[in-house]
């Protein structure tokens, strides 16, 4: 099969070559001209653009948390562009929409960038409350988007790639932890909307389960600011932890009043399922000290890979400036996007998916793969305490990347997401497995550095390197195609002036 290529090839080599004497005299003209350079330019500018879409909120109250994806998916487009772009030089062209921590809006952006932008992915959401509002969209437009945030799960749409942890990768590990502590009193507080609602309802079935107490249990509106009540509250009921599941600003009151309350991390540790390091930022270390955090990234992680990738985002972004689980998992988002289209060899929407799954990369937190059967990603599961510095030092981890389960046992044990079958299936629960199955071999997994594209590889497969051939055959016809009709309008031009 190579050695045809080749001769077809040569072919057209030999073509232009047989040219010679109009190729010779463009030539000169061209350079007479300089006009050379701006056939290149134009044959850059003629390759159509790869349209995605960014739905993130750059204002309101989940602007804390979200600014930040949305820089990062700016940057990692940006290296992809930067390495040559995708599908032989085809340039990543982000579309912005501000929803500004409002769901109706995010659900409105999300149809004008499917239907009016033509984006075939988008990067997007941070709440469980936005990713249900544009479900409804993404699912009857068929288009891609890809969720960054941890989540409660119970979801499973074949329209979304979720790269946050399931229940399993996060909030249930983070309360095995803390009853192995000796915290047996649970005081569960949270934001008034999906998520903290449904994780809640799943702890109190773990607690249940694992011989823990439910000490008490409370949910503010998202922006809410004054929490005297709600300490008063926690600190009657005496609990032996607090799991807090508040978003956006408001852990910035939460915590102040906490600390003005007189109540630290030696008193009552809080865990928290929605503070990293980026909110930390607009925190404070001082108020928070001591406390747990439970994710899968940390920016404090020592690995080659979040090295750089934390070099670069400082080096764009500002030295003060600090990466976080939800900006490093819509980096890989955006990387594993880069090379399903590039396998795909497409941006249709349904290629981009199927090319997806499975699909694997060494991240900044090391080894991930995307499940092929539920669309999130296999990770690794960590807590750390929050140092003064707004930092995290690790005090846990699994011993690698946690197979993802949307479904927790503790409350949908005969539920599981297959979309080889569907979708959501009923199973036996004898059949589920473990909820913390280790991924143990790397299936071919390489290093994605966070300066690379993202998504290509040096193959020496003979397919490819005979479809990249091809390729340089069509780019070759593209150019004597347009020589052909420079010529015609050189001749015209010196036959009308002699």
């Amino acid at each position: 099969m190579r050695g045809m290529v080749k001769t077809k090839l040569w072919g057209g080599f030999r073509n232009v070559v047989k040219s010679a004497n109009r190729t010779a005299l463009a030539i000169c003209v061209a350079v007479s001209t300089g006009i050379a350079g701006g056939a290149r330019i134009s044959d850059a500018q003629e390759k159509e653009p790869i349209k995605v879409g960014v739905l993130h909120s750059l204002s309101g109250t989940m602007a804390i948390s979200e600014v930040s994806l949305h820089d990062v998916v700016l940057m990692a487009i940006d290296e992809i562009n930067a390495a040559g772009g995708l599908l032989g030089g085809r340039q990543v062209v982000p579309v912005i929409e501000d929803p500004a921590s409002d769901w109706p809006t995010f659900a409105e952006k999300a149809k004008k960038l499917i239907l009016q932008d033509k984006v075939c992915s988008v990067f997007g959401c941070w709440t469980s409350a936005s990713r249900k509002a544009v479900l409804p969209v993404f699912e009857k437009y068929n288009n891609l988007l890809w969720y960054p945030v941890q989540y409660e799960g119970n979801e499973c749409s074949k329209n979304v790639i979720y790269s946050g942890a399931t229940p399993n990768q996060q909030t249930c590990p983070a309360v095995t932890w803390l009853l192995k502590q000796g915290k047996k009193r649970f005081y569960l507080l949270g934001s008034d909307y999906v998520f903290p609602r449904t994780t809640n309802m799943i702890i109190k079935a773990q607690l249940k389960a694992e011989g823990g107490v439910l000490a008490g249990e409370e949910y503010t509106p998202l922006g809410h600011m004054e929490y005297s009540t709600v300490v008063n509250k926690i600190k009657a009921s005496k609990p032996d932890a607090i799991f807090n599941t508040v978003n956006g600003d408001s852990n910035v009151a939460f915590f102040k009043q906490l600390r003005d309350a007189g109540i630290t991390a030696k008193d009552i540790p809080v865990m928290s399922v929605s503070i990293a390091e980026d909110e930390l930022r607009g925190i404070g270390g001082e108020l928070t000290e001591g406390h747990y955090a439970v994710w899968n990234y940390f920016q404090s992680m020592n690995t080659p890979e979040n090295k750089v990738f934390v070099e670069n985002f400082k080096n764009r972004y500002g030295q003060d400036r600090v990466t976080d689980d939800p900006i490093e998992a819509q980096y890989i988002n955006v990387k594993i996007w880069a090379m399903a289209v590039e396998k795909a060899g497409s941006t249709d929407v349904d290629a981009i998916r199927e090319a997806a799954r499975g699909l694997e990369m060494i991240a900044p937190e090391g080894l991930v793969r995307l499940d092929p059967e539920n669309q999130h990603y296999w990770k690794i599961v960590q807590i750390g305490q929050i140092m003064k510095n707004g930092q995290f030092k690790i005090v846990w981890s699994t011993p690698g990347p946690v197979k993802p389960m949307p479904w927790s046992r503790f409350t949908h044990p005969d539920k599981d997401c297959l979309q080889s079958k569907g979708g959501t299936v009923t199973i036996d629960p004898k059949m589920r497995g473990s909820d913390y199955e280790i991924l143990k071999v790397a299936g071919g997994a390489r290093s994605v550095s966070a300066g690379s594209a993202g998504g290509k590889k040096e193959s020496s497969d003979e397919g490819a390197a005979n479809k990249r051939l091809d390729s340089l055959e069509e780019r070759l016809d593209s150019i004597e195609q347009r020589l052909d009709g420079f010529l015609e309008s050189m001749k015209k031009l010196f036959s009308g002036s002699i």
